[in-house]
């Protein structure tokens, strides 16, 4: 799976998703400009000690993310995260190699751009009260649904107890 950042402001947010990534073998793409250096001490801390374990790209702009990584690959789609979707995300069929783009926090994915991607835009289902949720946690949530139907493949599914056995 790839996860796909369009211009992100909050580092700490970047970074709990770059441990995401880690964590699940997905590729992050960051599409600048960001709003912090990558170098930052914030970013490093929220992805703790991952980050160098992280396969992380980043691309000048869109057109240049689109053309390294869509025009060759007719296959995978790419996935558009964003509060304006007419369907939600557990309505997609995610590919493995898929792309799920999620906007800045302040605004979202622009729409000049949503708007070429309507069959593939979806949205987490919420009240309407609240205008968004925590980026980082929208990344968890729309991947580990990807993943599922992925069958977590290459994921680990069982764990064991540290000092003692289950009880049988």
């Amino acid at each position: 799976m790839n996860i796909v950042l369009h211009q992100p402001e909050i580092p700490a947010n970047t970074g709990n998703i770059g441990r995401t990534c880690v964590a699940t073998g997905t590729v992050l793409h960051l599409i600048e400009p960001l709003g912090f250096r990558l170098t930052g001490k914030e970013l490093r801390r929220a992805g703790m000690d991952y980050w160098e374990q992280l396969d992380v790209r980043r691309y000048m702009n869109f057109e240049e993310f689109v053309e390294k990584n869509l025009k060759d690959n007719p296959s995978a789609k790419l996935w558009m995260a964003t509060t304006k979707a007419k369907k939600t995300y557990v309505e997609a069929c995610f590919g493995e190699n898929d792309f799920i783009m999620f906007g800045k926090e302040s605004a979202g994915i622009p729409e000049d751009i949503l708007v070429d991607y309507e069959d593939t835009c979806i949205r987490i289902p919420m009240l309407d009260t609240i205008r968004s949720l925590n980026l980082s946690n929208s990344v968890s949530i729309v991947l580990y649904e990807a993943l599922r139907q992925q069958n977590f493949s290459g994921m680990q599914l069982e764990g064991e107890l540290h000092h003692l056995n289950w009880n049988k």
